[in-house]
Protein backbone atom coordinates (compact mmCIF):
# COMPACT_ATOMS: atom_id res chain seq x y z
CA UNK A 1 0.00 0.00 0.00
CA UNK A 2 0.85 3.54 -0.76
CA UNK A 3 2.57 5.67 1.98
CA UNK A 4 0.21 8.91 2.51
CA UNK A 5 1.81 11.96 0.48
CA UNK A 6 3.46 13.77 3.39
CA UNK A 7 2.02 17.55 3.48
CA UNK A 8 2.30 20.64 5.83
CA UNK A 9 0.78 19.36 8.82
CA UNK A 10 -0.09 22.50 9.90
CA UNK A 11 -2.55 23.02 7.34
CA UNK A 12 -4.55 19.93 8.30
CA UNK A 13 -7.79 20.74 9.33
CA UNK A 14 -7.72 17.62 11.85
CA UNK A 15 -4.39 19.29 13.54
CA UNK A 16 -6.23 20.69 16.88
CA UNK A 17 -3.22 22.86 19.44
CA UNK A 18 -5.27 20.93 22.31
CA UNK A 19 -4.38 17.48 22.06
CA UNK A 20 -0.18 18.32 21.08
CA UNK A 21 1.76 18.28 23.38
CA UNK A 22 3.92 21.30 24.89
CA UNK A 23 7.22 21.22 21.78
CA UNK A 24 4.04 20.10 19.11
CA UNK A 25 1.99 22.74 20.45
CA UNK A 26 4.94 25.42 20.58
CA UNK A 27 5.84 24.12 16.44
CA UNK A 28 2.28 24.37 15.53
CA UNK A 29 2.11 28.07 17.03
CA UNK A 30 5.42 28.99 14.88
CA UNK A 31 4.06 27.75 11.40
CA UNK A 32 0.17 28.79 11.67
CA UNK A 33 -1.31 30.59 8.54
CA UNK A 34 2.19 30.07 7.25
CA UNK A 35 1.98 28.67 2.93
CA UNK A 36 3.27 25.85 2.12
CA UNK A 37 5.86 25.30 -0.31
CA UNK A 38 6.54 22.08 -1.60
CA UNK A 39 8.94 20.99 -4.54
CA UNK A 40 6.75 18.53 -6.90
CA UNK A 41 8.63 16.83 -9.57
CA UNK A 42 7.03 13.86 -11.92
CA UNK A 43 8.61 12.05 -14.55
CA UNK A 44 7.33 10.36 -18.50
CA UNK A 45 6.56 6.84 -18.04
CA UNK A 46 9.95 4.92 -19.46
CA UNK A 47 11.56 8.66 -19.04
CA UNK A 48 10.82 8.40 -22.72
CA UNK A 49 11.92 11.83 -24.23
CA UNK A 50 8.39 13.60 -25.74
CA UNK A 51 8.07 16.91 -24.94
CA UNK A 52 9.05 19.08 -27.72
CA UNK A 53 8.58 22.97 -28.28
CA UNK A 54 4.55 22.54 -28.50
CA UNK A 55 3.96 20.17 -25.30
CA UNK A 56 6.43 22.26 -23.41
CA UNK A 57 4.39 25.58 -24.23
CA UNK A 58 1.05 23.60 -23.66
CA UNK A 59 1.77 22.31 -20.40
CA UNK A 60 2.93 25.98 -19.17
CA UNK A 61 -0.30 27.54 -20.32
CA UNK A 62 -2.27 24.53 -18.33
CA UNK A 63 -0.21 25.30 -15.35
CA UNK A 64 -0.77 28.65 -15.11
CA UNK A 65 -4.35 28.14 -16.26
CA UNK A 66 -4.43 25.86 -12.71
CA UNK A 67 -2.31 27.93 -10.90
CA UNK A 68 -4.72 30.60 -10.71
CA UNK A 69 -8.02 28.36 -10.54
CA UNK A 70 -6.55 26.58 -7.24
CA UNK A 71 -5.42 29.56 -5.77
CA UNK A 72 -1.56 28.25 -5.67
CA UNK A 73 1.25 30.45 -6.61
CA UNK A 74 4.34 29.03 -8.76
CA UNK A 75 7.53 30.23 -7.72
CA UNK A 76 9.54 28.83 -10.14
CA UNK A 77 9.60 25.81 -12.60
CA UNK A 78 11.20 24.07 -15.30
CA UNK A 79 9.09 21.82 -18.17
CA UNK A 80 12.59 19.52 -19.72
CA UNK A 81 11.96 16.58 -22.52
CA UNK A 82 10.89 13.99 -20.21
CA UNK A 83 9.89 15.35 -16.59
CA UNK A 84 9.17 18.60 -14.95
CA UNK A 85 9.79 20.12 -11.43
CA UNK A 86 7.53 23.03 -10.19
CA UNK A 87 8.08 24.98 -6.81
CA UNK A 88 4.53 26.13 -5.35
CA UNK A 89 3.54 27.41 -2.59
CA UNK A 90 -0.28 26.54 -1.34
CA UNK A 91 -1.63 29.13 0.92
CA UNK A 92 -3.19 28.21 4.23
CA UNK A 93 -7.18 26.76 3.35
CA UNK A 94 -9.88 29.43 4.67
CA UNK A 95 -10.94 28.12 8.03
CA UNK A 96 -14.51 28.10 6.48
CA UNK A 97 -13.14 26.63 3.49
CA UNK A 98 -14.82 28.59 1.11
CA UNK A 99 -18.51 28.75 2.19
CA UNK A 100 -18.40 32.52 3.09
CA UNK A 101 -18.12 33.21 -0.83
CA UNK A 102 -21.23 34.27 -2.71
CA UNK A 103 -22.38 32.55 -5.55
CA UNK A 104 -21.52 35.30 -7.43
CA UNK A 105 -17.72 34.90 -5.98
CA UNK A 106 -17.57 31.89 -7.13
CA UNK A 107 -19.04 31.82 -10.41
CA UNK A 108 -16.85 34.85 -11.41
CA UNK A 109 -13.63 32.44 -10.49
CA UNK A 110 -14.18 29.64 -12.13
CA UNK A 111 -15.34 31.71 -15.24
CA UNK A 112 -11.64 31.67 -15.58
CA UNK A 113 -11.30 28.30 -16.07
CA UNK A 114 -14.38 26.88 -17.58
CA UNK A 115 -16.14 27.71 -21.29
CA UNK A 116 -19.36 29.25 -20.90
CA UNK A 117 -21.36 26.61 -22.03
CA UNK A 118 -19.55 24.47 -18.79
CA UNK A 119 -20.25 27.60 -17.01
CA UNK A 120 -23.83 28.21 -17.86
CA UNK A 121 -24.80 24.40 -16.90
CA UNK A 122 -22.79 25.40 -12.96
CA UNK A 123 -24.71 28.63 -12.71
CA UNK A 124 -28.42 26.61 -13.90
CA UNK A 125 -27.42 24.39 -11.09
CA UNK A 126 -26.63 26.47 -8.20
CA UNK A 127 -29.65 28.71 -9.43
CA UNK A 128 -32.03 25.84 -9.60
CA UNK A 129 -31.15 24.37 -5.83
CA UNK A 130 -31.70 28.01 -4.79
CA UNK A 131 -34.84 28.38 -6.28
CA UNK A 132 -35.82 24.58 -4.85
CA UNK A 133 -34.61 25.91 -1.09
CA UNK A 134 -32.40 22.73 -1.92
CA UNK A 135 -29.39 24.75 -0.34
CA UNK A 136 -27.64 21.21 1.20
CA UNK A 137 -27.56 20.62 -2.51
CA UNK A 138 -26.31 23.17 -3.40
CA UNK A 139 -23.67 23.75 -1.24
CA UNK A 140 -22.37 19.89 -2.22
CA UNK A 141 -22.17 21.58 -5.61
CA UNK A 142 -19.82 24.41 -4.32
CA UNK A 143 -17.72 22.11 -2.47
CA UNK A 144 -16.87 19.65 -5.09
CA UNK A 145 -15.03 23.00 -6.60
CA UNK A 146 -13.58 24.19 -3.11
CA UNK A 147 -12.29 21.01 -2.98
CA UNK A 148 -9.54 21.48 -5.25
CA UNK A 149 -8.62 24.97 -4.31
CA UNK A 150 -5.62 25.43 -1.41
CA UNK A 151 -4.77 22.03 -2.36
CA UNK A 152 -1.20 21.12 -3.80
CA UNK A 153 -2.41 17.38 -4.45
CA UNK A 154 -5.94 18.26 -6.62
CA UNK A 155 -3.37 20.94 -8.35
CA UNK A 156 -1.01 18.72 -9.42
CA UNK A 157 -3.65 15.93 -10.31
CA UNK A 158 -6.26 18.21 -12.56
CA UNK A 159 -2.91 19.81 -14.34
CA UNK A 160 -1.07 16.17 -15.09
CA UNK A 161 -4.74 14.36 -15.84
CA UNK A 162 -5.76 17.43 -18.25
CA UNK A 163 -2.57 17.55 -20.00
CA UNK A 164 -2.47 13.23 -20.30
CA UNK A 165 -5.77 13.93 -22.40
CA UNK A 166 -4.36 16.61 -24.56
CA UNK A 167 -1.37 14.94 -25.44
CA UNK A 168 -3.01 11.84 -26.19
CA UNK A 169 -5.46 13.22 -28.79
CA UNK A 170 -2.22 15.49 -30.02
CA UNK A 171 -0.21 11.93 -30.81
CA UNK A 172 -3.36 9.11 -31.44
CA UNK A 173 -2.52 6.98 -28.09
CA UNK A 174 -3.68 5.78 -25.01
CA UNK A 175 -2.90 4.75 -21.67
CA UNK A 176 -0.73 6.14 -19.23
CA UNK A 177 1.90 9.38 -19.96
CA UNK A 178 3.06 9.81 -16.24
CA UNK A 179 5.63 7.30 -14.91
CA UNK A 180 4.06 7.22 -11.29
CA UNK A 181 1.97 9.84 -9.07
CA UNK A 182 4.45 12.87 -8.33
CA UNK A 183 7.03 13.49 -5.96
CA UNK A 184 6.96 16.50 -3.67
CA UNK A 185 9.57 17.53 -0.72
CA UNK A 186 8.22 20.10 1.78
CA UNK A 187 10.43 23.38 1.47
CA UNK A 188 11.09 26.24 4.44
CA UNK A 189 10.39 30.02 3.08
CA UNK A 190 13.51 31.80 2.77
CA UNK A 191 17.03 29.72 2.47
CA UNK A 192 15.91 26.50 1.51
CA UNK A 193 13.19 27.90 -1.33
CA UNK A 194 16.03 29.86 -2.49
CA UNK A 195 18.20 26.38 -2.54
CA UNK A 196 15.48 24.81 -4.32
CA UNK A 197 14.40 27.60 -6.85
CA UNK A 198 17.94 27.69 -8.03
CA UNK A 199 18.15 24.12 -8.73
CA UNK A 200 14.93 24.09 -10.64
CA UNK A 201 16.27 26.75 -13.06
CA UNK A 202 19.55 25.45 -13.47
CA UNK A 203 18.17 21.93 -14.95
CA UNK A 204 18.74 22.91 -18.53
CA UNK A 205 22.25 23.85 -17.72
CA UNK A 206 22.70 20.68 -15.68
CA UNK A 207 21.42 19.16 -18.97
CA UNK A 208 23.97 20.77 -21.14
CA UNK A 209 21.12 22.05 -23.55
CA UNK A 210 21.91 25.82 -22.84
CA UNK A 211 24.77 27.64 -21.21
CA UNK A 212 22.38 30.45 -19.33
CA UNK A 213 19.59 29.20 -17.73
CA UNK A 214 17.55 32.88 -19.30
CA UNK A 215 18.37 31.00 -22.97
CA UNK A 216 15.62 27.89 -21.83
CA UNK A 217 11.73 29.61 -22.60
CA UNK A 218 10.44 26.94 -20.20
CA UNK A 219 11.70 27.20 -16.83
CA UNK A 220 10.45 30.26 -14.16
CA UNK A 221 13.83 32.43 -14.66
CA UNK A 222 13.60 32.61 -18.32
CA UNK A 223 9.84 33.66 -18.32
CA UNK A 224 11.00 36.11 -15.55
CA UNK A 225 13.53 37.56 -17.89
CA UNK A 226 11.15 37.81 -20.84
CA UNK A 227 9.23 39.93 -18.84
CA UNK A 228 6.28 37.81 -17.50
CA UNK A 229 4.66 39.20 -15.05
CA UNK A 230 3.68 36.41 -12.82
CA UNK A 231 6.70 34.94 -13.29
CA UNK A 232 8.52 37.69 -11.86
CA UNK A 233 6.37 37.89 -8.69
CA UNK A 234 6.80 34.31 -7.98
CA UNK A 235 10.75 34.89 -8.17
CA UNK A 236 10.68 38.30 -5.72
CA UNK A 237 8.64 35.59 -3.25
CA UNK A 238 11.10 33.23 -3.51
CA UNK A 239 13.74 35.67 -2.70
CA UNK A 240 12.16 37.98 0.02
CA UNK A 241 8.77 35.86 1.24
CA UNK A 242 10.61 35.73 4.63
CA UNK A 243 9.90 39.18 5.00
CA UNK A 244 6.12 38.50 5.31
CA UNK A 245 6.64 36.47 8.05
CA UNK A 246 7.97 39.39 10.43
CA UNK A 247 6.60 42.21 8.78
CA UNK A 248 3.17 43.30 7.61
CA UNK A 249 1.81 42.74 4.51
CA UNK A 250 2.40 46.06 3.63
CA UNK A 251 5.51 46.74 5.24
CA UNK A 252 7.04 43.84 3.85
CA UNK A 253 4.92 45.27 0.63
CA UNK A 254 7.57 48.35 1.03
CA UNK A 255 10.73 46.61 1.73
CA UNK A 256 10.56 44.04 -1.87
CA UNK A 257 13.62 45.34 -3.98
CA UNK A 258 12.86 46.56 -7.62
CA UNK A 259 12.91 43.67 -10.20
CA UNK A 260 16.46 44.85 -11.40
CA UNK A 261 18.00 44.19 -8.01
CA UNK A 262 16.12 40.77 -7.67
CA UNK A 263 17.34 39.40 -11.00
CA UNK A 264 20.77 40.53 -10.11
CA UNK A 265 20.96 38.54 -6.56
CA UNK A 266 18.84 35.78 -8.40
CA UNK A 267 21.17 35.40 -11.21
CA UNK A 268 24.52 35.79 -8.78
CA UNK A 269 22.43 32.43 -7.23
CA UNK A 270 22.49 30.97 -10.57
CA UNK A 271 25.60 31.64 -11.61
CA UNK A 272 28.54 33.10 -9.78
CA UNK A 273 28.83 30.33 -7.48
CA UNK A 274 30.59 26.89 -8.12
CA UNK A 275 31.00 27.72 -11.92
CA UNK A 276 33.64 25.51 -13.51
CA UNK A 277 36.20 26.95 -15.98
CA UNK A 278 35.77 25.26 -19.58
CA UNK A 279 38.69 22.89 -20.60
CA UNK A 280 40.06 25.65 -22.88
CA UNK A 281 41.01 28.33 -20.23
CA UNK A 282 44.36 27.59 -19.34
CA UNK A 283 45.41 27.93 -23.46
CA UNK A 284 43.88 31.16 -23.58
CA UNK A 285 44.43 32.91 -19.99
CA UNK A 286 48.32 33.32 -21.36
CA UNK A 287 47.10 35.30 -24.23
CA UNK A 288 46.29 38.91 -23.17
CA UNK A 289 44.63 39.58 -26.65
CA UNK A 290 42.10 36.80 -26.60
CA UNK A 291 39.11 37.52 -24.31
CA UNK A 292 38.54 34.51 -21.64
CA UNK A 293 36.22 32.26 -22.51
CA UNK A 294 32.79 32.02 -20.69
CA UNK A 295 32.54 29.65 -17.74
CA UNK A 296 30.28 26.71 -18.17
CA UNK A 297 27.68 26.47 -15.29
CA UNK A 298 27.96 22.76 -13.83
CA UNK A 299 30.75 20.76 -12.28
CA UNK A 300 31.54 17.26 -13.90
CA UNK A 301 30.53 13.73 -13.24
CA UNK A 302 34.33 13.49 -13.08
CA UNK A 303 34.82 16.35 -10.72
CA UNK A 304 31.97 15.02 -8.25
CA UNK A 305 33.19 11.50 -8.43
CA UNK A 306 36.37 12.50 -6.88
CA UNK A 307 35.20 14.89 -4.44
CA UNK A 308 33.16 12.03 -2.58
CA UNK A 309 35.71 9.32 -3.31
CA UNK A 310 38.37 11.01 -1.41
CA UNK A 311 35.90 11.55 1.46
CA UNK A 312 35.09 15.03 0.64
CA UNK A 313 32.00 17.57 0.78
CA UNK A 314 30.20 19.42 -2.07
CA UNK A 315 29.62 22.55 -0.99
CA UNK A 316 25.74 24.12 -1.70
CA UNK A 317 27.21 26.34 -4.97
CA UNK A 318 28.17 22.47 -6.16
CA UNK A 319 24.99 20.93 -5.33
CA UNK A 320 22.90 23.43 -7.24
CA UNK A 321 24.62 21.73 -10.08
CA UNK A 322 24.24 17.79 -9.42
CA UNK A 323 21.42 15.37 -9.31
CA UNK A 324 20.46 15.61 -5.81
CA UNK A 325 18.32 12.85 -3.95
CA UNK A 326 17.81 14.65 -0.87
CA UNK A 327 15.84 17.35 -3.16
CA UNK A 328 13.37 14.87 -4.36
CA UNK A 329 13.07 12.68 -1.86
CA UNK A 330 14.36 14.52 1.37
CA UNK A 331 10.55 14.50 2.33
CA UNK A 332 10.98 18.52 4.24
CA UNK A 333 13.97 20.40 3.83
CA UNK A 334 14.86 23.50 5.74
CA UNK A 335 16.38 24.50 8.86
CA UNK A 336 16.67 22.32 11.65
CA UNK A 337 13.93 24.32 13.59
CA UNK A 338 11.43 23.35 10.88
CA UNK A 339 12.25 20.06 10.37
CA UNK A 340 12.14 19.34 13.81
CA UNK A 341 8.72 21.46 14.10
CA UNK A 342 7.58 19.25 11.19
CA UNK A 343 9.00 15.98 12.51
CA UNK A 344 6.91 17.10 16.22
CA UNK A 345 3.54 17.19 14.19
CA UNK A 346 3.55 14.26 12.29
CA UNK A 347 5.48 12.00 15.30
CA UNK A 348 2.91 9.03 14.48
CA UNK A 349 4.26 8.81 10.79
CA UNK A 350 7.85 7.38 12.47
CA UNK A 351 8.69 4.62 14.31
CA UNK A 352 9.08 4.97 17.85
CA UNK A 353 12.82 4.30 17.84
CA UNK A 354 13.45 7.71 15.81
CA UNK A 355 14.08 10.15 18.45
CA UNK A 356 14.37 13.87 16.26
CA UNK A 357 13.54 14.70 12.76
CA UNK A 358 16.40 16.93 11.40
CA UNK A 359 19.31 14.86 9.39
CA UNK A 360 22.34 16.40 8.37
CA UNK A 361 22.53 15.94 4.04
CA UNK A 362 25.62 13.65 3.80
CA UNK A 363 28.76 15.10 2.10
CA UNK A 364 27.30 18.05 1.52
CA UNK A 365 28.85 21.14 3.41
CA UNK A 366 25.27 23.10 4.04
CA UNK A 367 22.64 24.27 6.98
CA UNK A 368 19.89 22.81 5.49
CA UNK A 369 18.60 19.97 7.16
CA UNK A 370 16.35 17.10 5.22
CA UNK A 371 13.94 14.44 7.18
CA UNK A 372 14.77 11.63 5.24
CA UNK A 373 17.99 10.46 5.70
CA UNK A 374 18.73 8.45 2.17
CA UNK A 375 20.19 4.84 2.11
CA UNK A 376 22.09 5.25 -1.31
CA UNK A 377 23.88 8.26 -2.55
CA UNK A 378 22.25 11.15 -1.87
CA UNK A 379 24.22 12.53 -5.12
CA UNK A 380 23.72 11.32 -8.48
CA UNK A 381 26.43 12.08 -10.85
Amino acid sequence: MRRPRYLAPWHRNLLDASDLGEAEAEALAHLRGKPAIYHCVSRIVNRDFVLGREEKEHFVKLMRSYEHFSQVRVLTFCVMTNHFHILVETPSPPEDGGRSWSDERLLDHLAKLYSAPQLAKIRWELEHFRSQKNHPAAEALRQKFFNRMWNLSAFMKVLKQRFTQWFNRKHERRGYLWEERFKSVLVEDGHAARTIAAYIDLNPVRAGIVKNPEDYRWCGYAEAVAGKKIARQGLRLVLFEKLSTHLSKQQAAQSLPTWREVVRQYRAILLEDGEEPSATASSTSSNPSKSPPKAKAGISRKRVAAILAKGGHLSEAQLLRCKVRYFLDGLVIGTERFVNGNFALTRSHFSAARSSGARKMRRIRSALRTMRDLRKTPVST
